[in-house]
């Protein structure tokens, strides 16, 4: 696969070299360095970089902000900031350009990396549906309509052109025909009774050589000047242009599900490798998570969501070191703060990504409590979005019947008991309830 190539704009030379330095240590070649908002327009338009890194404060009289809109808008070229400026005026003004990243200095390589990758991967998938949806629009727009008009008797009275091409027949030869000769749902369709419109609809159309058409009609009554019903006129497009495109929609949907998954396993087995003690923590925790949700009734669209949620839940674990996670006995409280950062920085790193759910959100909660007495923000209640009360649950249980470093495993009885003695405080009591129900009544395991 060939490197993407990377334009850094960046005012502070020093800066920039370390970014440079970042980029190619992670393999990607860097395209160009650039100061100023307008050589980033001029060499982006020229040079189609596959992503750029723009600082929001540049020499010049076009700042980062304004760069990145005209190079989004302009050229389709994903944009990511790399800034040290996050207040709330900031924020909201680079919002509006659609970033595909936010990183905020000083970062480091892994943080620079994943973001990378996930806007280089969501740019590409948002072309692919821009172009998709293009293609349909025009093949829609120069389909046309035919029109077939028929007496009270079902037969033909009337073709237009385009209807002749259609269906081979012109007016002449076709007038006093049969509707049935020409739908296949003739007599169904063509009973549009007085003052009565039958919505589009599909039907298939039977050419004069014997094929198949299928098509969007709409059938209207004809009415005579005493509003006398006198026939019905057949309004119509040909859609195999339309069905193919959307079988095709639907492929590429199922690819790019597949290609999210694969993603989102990646990102998961990046935490595991750095914590050995730990190895399949997320894999469990998202399994127990689904049935308890399957109990709970969710449907299969958002059990997907939780799924998905709990495989990456502990990725804000990236930012932890190594030696606190695989620390032998009792942490400090420094190291513990450190832990307790991973909600936050999950949610930093997926919160650009449009995952069909609210991904991003149900990591940052899945460690808040029913009494407000969890993290980072102390929720409560329904606060708390049921997917991430879900997981916090299944870690829980998940957590404690497994070894850890600085303890041995309590074993799954002693977790149910844990969630059943502070159901209803620290966890949601139709949640507890679910779970309970799967490992004592419907035999569970995470084996």
């Amino acid at each position: 696969m060939n490197k993407l190539r990377i334009l850094i704009v960046e005012d502070e030379s020093l800066v920039a070299k370390d970014v440079v330095n970042m980029i190619r240590s992670l393999g990607y070649s860097v395209m160009a360095v650039v100061s100023t908002g307008e050589e980033a327009l001029a060499l982006a338009e020229k040079s189609q970089p596959d992503i750029v890194l723009m600082d929001i404060i540049l020499k010049g009289e076009v700042d980062g902000i304004e760069a990145a809109r005209r190079i989004w808008e302009e050229l389709s070229i994903p944009v990511v900031y790399l800034t040290a400026y996050a207040d709330e005026a900031t924020l909201q003004r680079a919002k509006v350009t659609e970033p595909f990243g936010y990183i905020i200095k000083p970062f480091d390589e892994r943080e620079l990396q994943t973001t990378i990758e996930m806007a280089f991967f969501k740019s590409r998938m948002d072309k692919k549906l821009r172009e998709r949806e293009e293609w349909l629009s025009t093949v829609l727009r120069s389909i046309g309509d035919g029109v077939i008009a028929a007496d009270m008797d079902g037969r033909v009275t009337f073709l237009n052109a385009l209807a002749e091409r259609l269906t081979g027949w012109s007016q002449a030869e076709a007038l006093e025909m049969p509707l049935d000769s020409l739908f296949q749902n003739a007599s169904e369709a063509g009973g549009a009774g007085p003052g009565e419109i039958i919505p589009a609809q599909e039907n298939t159309l039977v050419t004069r050589d014997g094929g198949l058409i299928p098509i969007e009609q709409t059938v209207s009554p004809i009415h005579g000047g005493k509003k006398e019903t006198l026939g019905s006129v057949f309004i119509f497009r040909d859609i195999r242009g339309r069905k193919k495109s959307e079988e095709e929609i639907r492929e590429s949907w199922v690819r790019l599900q597949k290609a999210l998954a694969g993603t989102v396993q990646a990102m998961g087995l990046t935490i595991e490798m750095r914590d050995p003690y730990t190895a399949g923590h997320q894999r469990r925790v998202s399994k127990l998570s689904c049935v308890i949700a399957e109990d709970m009734g969710l449907d299969a669209a958002r059990i997907e969501g939780v799924r998905m949620a709990g495989d990456i839940h502990d990725i804000g674990k990236i930012y932890v070191p190594a030696e606190i996670l695989s620390k032998p006995g009792q942490l400090s409280q420094i190291e513990f703060s450190i832990i307790r950062t991973h909600s936050q920085v999950g949610y930093d790193i997926l919160k650009n990504i449009e995952f069909p759910w609210p991904i991003a959100r149900i990591i940052y909660q899945h460690h808040e409590r029913q009494d407000g007495s969890g993290y980072p923000n102390n929720l409560r209640g329904e606060e708390i979005l049921l997917e991430a009360r879900i997981i916090a649950v299944a870690d829980v249980v998940e957590a404690m019947s497994s070894h850890r470093p600085y303890r041995p495993a309590h074993g799954i009885e002693k977790a149910l008991e844990e969630i059943d003695r502070h159901r209803g405080v620290l966890y949601d009591d139709a949640v507890v309830d679910a779970c309970l129900r799967r490992f004592r009544e419907k035999g569970f395991s995470f084996e």
